[in-house]
C-alpha cells in the first residue's frame, strides 16, 4: 500500500469513530507519522513506511502505551493487547480498517 492509500483509508475509518476528536498526521515522503487525539485524555500514535511496510498503531494513556498494533519486518504483525500491552502476539495481517474496528472495541472495554 502507498501512503496516499493509507492516509485516505486511515482518515475515513478515522472519522468514523465517535471518540477521536482531532487528527493530526504529517507526510514525508513516503511515511506517515502522527496521532489521533481522542476523548479521556488518550491519543492513538500512528506510523506507516510505505516502503518498509512499517505500521504501528498504538493508543496511548498517561505517556504509556495501553494497546497497539504493529507490523515491522522482525516480528511481523503482532498484537499488545490491552491485559498486557507489553506482550507482542503474533496475529494475522491487517487492514487499517480491520485495525480501527478492533481499536473501537478494546475502547469500548475501557475504563
Amino acid at each position: 500500500m502507498d501512503v496516499n492509500s493509507f492516509l485516505l483509508s486511515l482518515l475515513h475509518e478515522l472519522s468514523s469513530l465517535e471518540f477521536v476528536e482531532k487528527v493530526d498526521l504529517h507526510t514525508e515522503v513516503f511515511v506517515l507519522k502522527g496521532r489521533a487525539i481522542l476523548k479521556k485524555n488518550r491519543f492513538l500514535q500512528i506510523y506507516f513506511n510505505e516502503h518498509t511496510e512499517t505500521t504501528a498503531f498504538a493508543l496511548i494513556e498517561n505517556s504509556n502505551r495501553i494497546w497497539g498494533i504493529d507490523y515491522d519486518n522482525i516480528r511481523g504483525w503482532h498484537i499488545h493487547p490491552a491485559e498486557n500491552p507489553k506482550s507482542h502476539i503474533n496475529i494475522e495481517s491487517r487492514t487499517v480498517e480491520e485495525i480501527t474496528h478492533y481499536l473501537k472495541e478494546v475502547w469500548s472495554c475501557l475504563p
